[in-house]
């Protein structure tokens, strides 16, 4: 069965083209090891994977942000560059279909970041604007270096900081690390080899035998977490469970996770937790600042929500993250956010700092359809 062609698509090409920005098709099948390593928890567990005949692991693409990123390394394009992209992407398990339509724009290089930043919510919201004639939207704005920066001036050891940045953007995630930080976590009852190894913190060795259990149980390792990561955090959780953080720490890092602000009224709000935590993030809270004043003359500032608690479940984000839907509902139009170390870790040459964002056609087709 042939996908529909988004009846939306001529609105969203005429607003790529006003933003000149190059329109780019990248392959349907790609190199599954970039999703499986940066994507994130969630995303890995929807890839359709297969191999080719050489054994290399392969995907149908699941989204567009990496193979942009990967072929904009190969071509090796000058930055700054602005890329859009309106194609299929294909996900398990997901409900509405599996194959869908996903249309976005990669600002790649450019390093005024709080202008980035603040172009990319803007072209966001002016393409569902656009696709959405007369429709409420609402935009919620997290930022993972401000999370981040709260745990490194609460003196949490870096271990901490580490498992905490990994679960910004999953609730239960974060609500689990949170529990174990209050009350560490007793040993779990390991096998006594694998147990061994973790006292000892031999993370080769782990992960040798983490590999051969998976092996004897016929599981693959392309279909969960690699050996050496489950062996790297075993041995983490064990490091961590000798950490208490005070109880007044604890008290304004959770302090800190219940702000929601109205955007431009976040900056004072941040300002006067960090006051009353005693908290140093100065530095952190001006380049929030510029990107406020960025969006507001974008016009937006005002009609965008400040969630200290808020990411997005996509382990290469790095900064700025945000969704923006329909009024109160539930699932987004658009998400999006900045990712400044993936072309990096995708093997650029040199840093290339790097936001965009993705709408989702087929949840704009349906709104589109009720108003109708």
């Amino acid at each position: 069965m042939t996908l529909r062609y988004p009846s939306v698509a001529p609105a969203i090409l005429s607003l790529f083209a006003e933003r000149n920005v190059e329109l780019v098709d990248v392959p349907i099948i790609q190199p599954a090891d970039p999703f499986l390593d940066m994507a994130g928890e969630d995303l890995r567990r929807r890839i359709f994977l297969t191999e080719n005949e050489t054994g290399d692991a392969l995907c149908l693409r699941p989204e567009f942000t990496i193979p942009v990123c990967l072929d904009h390394i190969r071509t090796r394009a000058e930055t700054p560059h602005r890329y859009a992209y309106l194609g299929e992407v294909f996900r398990q398990r997901r409900e509405g279909g599996s194959e869908f339509f996903q249309a976005g724009i990669e600002d790649l290089g450019e390093t005024d970041t709080a202008e980035a930043d603040a172009r990319s919510i803007a072209d966001a919201h002016a393409l569902l604007t656009r696709a959405l004639p007369g429709i409420a939207l609402s935009v919620t704005l997290g930022d993972q270096t401000i999370f981040e920066a709260v745990l490194a001036a609460l003196g949490l050891p870096r271990g901490w900081q580490k498992r905490l940045a990994r679960a910004f953007g999953t609730p239960d995630q974060l609500e689990a690390a949170l529990a174990d930080l209050a009350n560490p976590p007793r040993n779990s009852a390991l096998p006594a080899e694998i147990a061994e190894l973790v006292a000892y913190r031999d993370q080769e060795a782990l992960s040798r035998e983490i590999e051969a259990g998976m092996e004897r149980a016929g599981l693959s390792a392309r279909s969960s977490r690699a050996p050496q990561e489950i062996a790297r955090r075993l041995i983490e959780k064990a490091e961590l469970r000798s950490v208490r953080l005070s109880s007044e720490a604890f008290e304004a890092l959770e302090t800190f996770l219940a702000i929601k602000a109205p955007l431009d009224r976040a900056a004072d709000t941040l300002g006067a937790f960090a006051k009353s935590a005693d908290l140093t993030l100065a530095r952190t809270l001006d380049t929030f600042s510029r990107r406020v004043e960025a969006l507001d003359r974008h016009g937006l500032a005002g009609d965008v929500v400040y969630d200290a608690a808020f990411g997005r479940p996509l382990d290469y984000y790095t900064g700025l993250v945000f969704e923006i839907s329909a009024g109160e509902a539930d699932r987004p139009l658009a998400g999006g956010g900045r990712y400044d170390r993936l072309l990096t870790l995708l093997g650029a040459d040199a840093p290339i700092p790097g936001v965009g964002f993705s709408v989702w056609l087929d949840r704009i087709e349906r709104l589109a359809g009720d108003a109708a």
